[in-house]
């Protein structure tokens, strides 16, 4: 059996650290420029190699991407990009243009070369080619199966690995090769500025009556007719194994703490049960499915693997988040009197009734007895958003420990 990799996204350097406390087995994340995720928050080169050395220290690797599909005017910064990454040293670069990749092999050769999604991979042939160039492993385009994923297994070398997206938002179009967002807002997908039109609310004209909406309705909140539900295949670890998928791909470099903990927990939990005895994880499959629902998601399907999705798989009840919870933020270290200190993401009081979630998979009840700001002045409640706050609860908390309470 081939050793299986849970590779989860980082927005952020606190979002970083949070996959790697909950269960990652590798990262990635953006720089500044290059990446296809522009509006995240992405990381400064000092955060980057910060966060390249947290991970390490917890034999957790690190990934950058620099995907976009690149222009004429794009190259001469990401020679300097890839230059500045080769002095970082992650662990691979991910990768969608073959000018990027030529530019990576000759300027960063140490770092292995991933090819991105957004390559369009969809057959074995592809696979050879991008591994005769030197690529260690290849992102599958996600309309594939599972059957068409086990052939390419099948007819490539055994040292090439295979990634695959396993969780998160899907993109209406193919691969995410999408011209919406550059059509209507003059924002480029492809280079990494997607304002996400696929998710937005749209009304019908007729052609004869211009200036005249009418509504869709699929809910009270009406129609969102190019958004697809959310991946989610924590029901079908096994199959995806057994197709021979090296690295499990969670989508959501825009994504919070929270979901990055929750998503990331969950599968580790669901991935380690598999691997220690089968019938362990089928005993908590449900389970992992009321865990997954403990973050912000949309009615989930089980995308390409099984086939063209059908039109059930796709229809939504509701096309709108779901969203049980609230962030209000990660413990990163206990002080001299006992209280946990973190940075404070939403409004909570004292005696507040709130749960610190663990990366052990227990989700605790808790009430808030106690708050303090950085200069320890009692407070009542804590409205500002990134203050730093010391508080105490009436159980133990931990570094690692997050805070959140029901919506």
């Amino acid at each position: 059996m081939r050793k299986t990799e849970l590779l989860i996204p980082a927005s952020c350097l606190e979002v970083l650290k949070t996959a790697v406390i909950y269960g990652a087995d590798a990262v990635y994340i953006g720089g500044d420029v290059y990446g296809l995720r522009a509006n995240a928050k992405n990381f400064s080169k000092e955060d980057m190699k910060e966060g390249i050395l947290f991970a390490h220290e917890h034999n957790v690797k690190v990934y950058v991407t620099v995907n976009i599909l690149a222009h004429n005017y794009d190259l001469e910064g990401v020679k300097e990009y890839i230059l500045e990454l080769n002095e970082i040293k992650p662990d691979a670069l991910i990768i969608a243009d073959p000018a990027i990749f030529t530019i990576a092999k000759e300027l960063a050769p140490e770092i292995e070369r991933h090819i991105s999604t957004q390559a369009n991979n969809t057959n074995y042939g592809t696979f050879n080619f991008w591994y005769n160039q030197g690529a260690k492993r290849v992102v599958t385009a996600r309309e594939l199966s599972l059957k068409e994923i086990k052939e390419i297994r099948e007819n490539i070398p055994e040292d090439m690995e295979i990634e695959t997206f396993i969780h998160g938002a899907m993109c209406i179009s193919y691969s995410g090769r999408c011209l919406l967002s550059n059509f209507l807002t003059g924002r480029d997908a492809n280079q990494g500025a997607c304002t996400h039109p696929c998710r937005w609310k749209y009304a019908l004209v007729e052609e004869t009556r211009p200036g005249e909406y009418m509504p869709v309705f699929e809910n009270e909140r009406g129609t969102y007719i190019f958004n697809s539900k959310d991946l989610c295949m924590i029901e079908h670890i096994p199959d995806l194994i057994e197709a021979g998928i090296d690295s499990f791909k969670i989508e959501g470099r825009m994504k919070t703490a929270l979901y990055v903990a929750t998503v990331a927990r969950t599968y580790r939990m669901a991935i380690d049960d598999y691997l220690k005895d089968p019938k362990l994880y089928e005993a908590n499959i449900e389970k992992y499915k009321e865990m997954i629902k403990k973050c912000t998601y949309r009615q989930y399907t089980t995308g390409f693997f099984y086939g063209k999705p059908t039109d059930e798989a796709q229809i939504y009840d509701s096309n709108t988040y779901i969203k049980g919870y609230t962030y209000l933020g990660m413990v990163y270290n206990i002080d001299d009197d006992g209280l946990a200190v973190i940075e404070q993401r939403n409004k909570f009081c004292i005696g507040d009734e709130i749960e610190v979630m663990k990366p052990s998979g227990e989700d605790v009840p808790v009430k808030v007895l106690e708050i303090r700001d950085s200069l320890g002045n009692q407070m009542y409640s804590a409205p500002h958003p990134k203050q730093e706050l010391h508080i105490r609860i009436d159980k133990g908390m931990g570094v690692g420990d997050i805070l959140k309470c029901r919506e």
